[in-house]
């Protein structure tokens, strides 16, 4: 474990939105930043100190990445595993490759916490069409393991009627099928934990999500003590056993009064968004915290939030310098954009946070323009 002080460099694999965020925490805090991404002037890249421009398994991008920082972190789970072996053995990657090898793949991903004693989806792992036709059950989920994210790779199984595009599916990709949990609610905790093993977990949000993508998080969640805690104790639990280092996000479901995981992220979060405005300390800034050994900052909710994604179904297409309805007139909105050129349907470009009273803040959400299309929701 080492310090890395401001005016040193944290590379960044990766330059969306997370990573934009990110840059913005570093960058106050007195820290440079260099990104890699294959997308010229992406999110990130606007506003980091040295952009490369490279695909993630491109390993004399990885190499000059790492000759010119000091410490190394990414923003999302599907990047090159062996570029990441390569940083681990010959740079300073505190986050490491295990806990991103087991968020890679859904099957390992669930074995493991299951084997840790904690409750997941009933699944198994399809090879084949056949082992999807000897292990159907109605209503299930099928994903494949590996590269999906917002919904993609994700067919929802309720009737036979849904059968032949996921045997589709299972003969073309490595699959895990769940059966489908009947939720109550949707939670998610986002957990930090420092090279040094500090600890600290951000309140737990409840997520609403339209097409599989995350439409609201609302905080404090409307759950119980008793739900608040578990969810809380089963993140501190899965940070600690994968030796967790920076940001993990795990996704729950709230279930007859108890928690079932459904899935880990090891990084800044969509539905951590919130922290932004809403608390002390942001989990971008807790991130890097975390991952530069600094002490962990206070995760205190300061008011009641609700994040509301905006996506590029929501912008005029036409016309993106006109943002107009998109600008929140309420005193307690804050807008949040990043910076992508493109609006193309089910993209994030941006976010609102309105602050205060949860009831007031959801009329509010459901009477702008942009969010009143019935066909999103």
């Amino acid at each position: 474990m080492k310090t890395i002080t401001p005016y040193q460099t944290i590379g960044i694999i990766g330059g969306g939105q997370l990573a934009r965020m990110m840059s913005f925490s570093a960058k106050a805090m007195g820290y440079k930043v260099a990104v890699l991404d294959p997308e010229p002037n992406c999110p990130a890249g606007q506003v980091s100190d040295i952009e490369i421009t490279a695909a993630y398994n491109d390993m004399e991008a990885i190499k000059k990445l790492a000759s010119i920082s000091d410490v190394i972190t990414y923003e999302f789970e599907n990047i090159d595993y062996e570029a990441l072996k390569w940083l681990e053995e010959n740079t300073y990657l505190p986050q490491g490759s295990n806990v991103l090898k087991v968020s890679q793949h859904r099957y390992l991903e669930k074995k493991t916490i299951s084997d840790m004693g904690i409750r997941v989806a009933e699944f198994c792992l399809i090879d084949s069409a056949e082992a999807l036709k000897k292990n159907i059950t109605y209503p299930s989920v099928l994903k494949t393991t590996t590269l999906g994210y917002d919904g993609k790779g994700q067919i929802v199984l309720r009737s036979e009627a849904d059968l032949p595009r996921a045997l589709e599916q299972a003969a073309n990709y490595e699959c895990i099928l769940e059966k489908f949990v009947p939720f109550t609610k949707e939670v998610s905790v986002i957990v930090a934990r420092s090279t040094t093993g500090e600890t600290a977990v951000f309140p737990v949000s409840e997520n609403i999500h339209v097409n599989n993508i995350l439409h609201q998080s609302i905080v404090p969640a409307r759950i119980s003590p008793k739900v608040e805690q578990e969810a809380i104790d089963y993140a501190q639990k899965i940070a600690n056993n994968l030796n967790a280092i920076g940001l993990l996000a795990i996704e729950m479901f709230v279930v007859d009064e108890s928690i079932v995981i459904n899935e880990i992220a090891p990084r800044p979060h969509n539905s951590g968004h919130y922290t932004i405005d809403a608390c002390v300390t942001s989990q971008f800034e807790q991130h890097v915290r975390a991952v530069c050994g600094l002490p962990l900052g206070a995760t205190t909710l300061h008011t009641p939030v609700v994040m509301v994604n905006i996506l590029g179904d929501h912008l005029d297409k036409q016309n993106m310098s006109n943002l107009a309805p998109y600008i929140p007139l309420l005193p307690n909105g804050k807008l949040h954009l990043y910076g992508k050129a493109e609006a193309r349907d089910k993209r994030k470009m941006g976010h609102i946070n309105l602050l205060g009273d949860i009831n007031e803040s959801l009329k509010a959400a459901a009477a702008q323009p942009h969010f009143a299309d019935n066909s999103y929701r």
